[in-house]
């Protein structure tokens, strides 16, 4: 009996354990998603060309037109080219300075009317407004590229003249009739007179000064995509 339970016996098995080896190797850290910036190098540095020449153009006065009955205003020019030609974030940006640009120029050199332009609300806000319309405008509309620039600078620059009169109106007529010395109930009259004749002519200078600089840019930009 000794002898078959010795062969019923399984022979053990040799296992040998291998040495784990340490290593000093560390996971890679996971890269943090970059954030997208609000403007790309390329639509801050023209934000900052156009705000440039809209504060040149307001120091110099070569930004005011003298007519024989008005001096009409080409500093909102600028703008409407940043939001055509390089989009809404560029015109608004190149709007907000031009904006803060009229804030600070009634805070430096105040004058009878500076009252009403001492308010962010009139100053700033349509200014800030104006690269939002003047892009919508000309995506939205159908035809030619230069025609749709010519009706998109007609509508901002109208638009401009309206917001900054209209609210003039809404916040300040009492002040605007003292200013002027006319009764309350004609302010309306002369605040649709002013939009009138300064808004027309202004429209009209904007479409024929941004139409051929934005389509030479389009060109310009298209050329050096090829």
């Amino acid at each position: 009996m000794a002898k078959e339970e010795q062969g019923l016996q399984q022979p053990e098995i040799a296992t040998s354990e291998q040495p784990t080896v340490a290593t000093n190797e560390r996971p890679e850290p996971i890269a943090a998603p970059r954030k997208a910036s609000f403007m790309t190098a390329r639509e801050l540095a023209v934000s900052g060309l156009l705000a440039g020449i809209t504060v040149l153009l307001g120091v110099t006065g070569y930004g005011f037109i003298h007519l024989i009955y008005m001096k009409a205003t080409i500093l909102h020019i600028p703008t409407i080219i940043g939001a055509i030609a390089e989009g809404p974030r560029v015109g608004m940006t190149v709007g907000f300075l031009f904006g803060c640009f009229s804030l600070m120029q009634n805070i430096m050199a105040p004058t009878l009317m500076s009252i009403v332009f001492l308010n962010p609300l009139i100053s700033v806000l349509p200014r800030l407004l104006l690269g939002l319309i003047a892009y919508v405008v000309y995506r939205v509309l159908p035809g030619k590229a230069a025609v749709r620039i010519a009706i998109s600078a007609l509508v901002t620059s109208m638009s401009n003249t309206v917001m900054v009169m209209g609210l003039t109106y809404l916040l300040y007529a009492k002040e605007f009739a003292e200013i002027r010395q006319v009764p309350l109930d004609q302010v309306i009259d002369i605040i649709i007179t002013i939009c009138v004749m300064n808004g027309i002519p202004e429209a009209v200078g904007a479409a024929v000064i941004a139409t051929p600089i934005i389509v030479m840019l389009q060109r310009t930009r298209r050329g050096a995509r090829k």
